[in-house]
């Protein structure tokens, strides 16, 4: 998605939020590794249209990860003819959200296929905590025995999440607190078994765009425990008037130098 030029924090160029965040994923799996030496990390990357620099960027920060890892890219034509051309508004939808829609189809689609356990779908501008995966793989296990059941893990702490007086839950994670949440965007982790329960309503955001987006996630954590921790394991870049903001109690100006390329 890095056609998308919307002002950010730093204001630096599209690209650079991405680098950073593949970078940033890139040393929490190897966090994560000394505490799970077992388990097998591999990583996708879904691409459409980037600059040529920009992808040698990528498959250097691959090769050198260490981990099973490809590039795959995105043809929209084996998506389009199953998206509805016309929104939840009644406007038809531009061609940037139909590359969207076709780029999460296909996350959906390999995760499912490719897939036997637990799968961490992330957007290109999300800023990671070197502890982030670590924290949430052990937060998965404790939390999904506890409660007997599979679970969706958000690794952002939205602050429009704040807005609303919600009754909610706190459950003990690895090394942080995680609470109920109703709401995410497209950056969680959960794993296969949820993805085929709901796989109806999760390929439904992928062919009509709804209002808001994200409204079939939303309807699936009515019935499953979706959890966000606090403070943050990663910081959303997005551009600096949207409504979801920068996640509070976080240094969002170190976790940007540490991932520096």
């Amino acid at each position: 998605m890095l056609e998308q030029n919307k002002k950010r924090l730093f204001e630096k160029n599209k690209s650079n939020y991405t680098i950073r965040s593949l970078n940033s994923i890139i040393k929490s799996l190897n966090e994560a590794k000394i505490y799970l030496p077992k388990v097998n990390f591999d990583i996708i990357i879904i691409d459409h249209n980037s600059k040529k620099e920009d992808l040698e960027k990528f498959k250097v920060c691959l090769n050198n990860s260490g981990f099973k890892n490809s590039i795959i890219n995105l043809n929209i034509q084996d998506f389009v003819n199953s998206i509805n051309k016309i929104d939840a508004k009644n406007v038809e939808v531009p061609e940037n959200q139909i590359s969207n829609m076709s780029n999460i189809h296909k996350s959906f689609l390999l995760g499912k296929n490719q897939c036997d356990d637990l799968i961490y779908f992330v957007e290109d501008d999300y800023l990671h905590e070197k502890d982030s995966i670590h924290e949430m793989l052990f937060t998965y296990e404790r939390i999904s025995s506890q409660l007997n059941r599979e679970l969706i893990l958000c690794p952002s702490d939205y602050p429009y999440l704040y807005t609303n007086l919600d009754d909610t839950s706190i459950f003990l994670g690895a090394k942080k607190h995680w609470r109920k949440i109703d709401e995410t965007l497209c950056t969680f982790l959960t794993s296969k078994i949820m993805l085929e329960k709901h796989w109806e309503k999760f390929i439904s955001m992928c062919q009509f765009k709804h209002d808001p987006f994200e409204k079939p996630l939303h309807d699936i954590y009515k019935t499953e425990y979706c959890l966000s921790p606090i403070p943050s394991l990663a910081i959303h870049f997005t551009n600096i008037n949207s409504i979801y903001g920068l996640s509070p109690n976080v240094d969002w100006k170190r976790i940007w130098d540490e991932n520096e390329i």
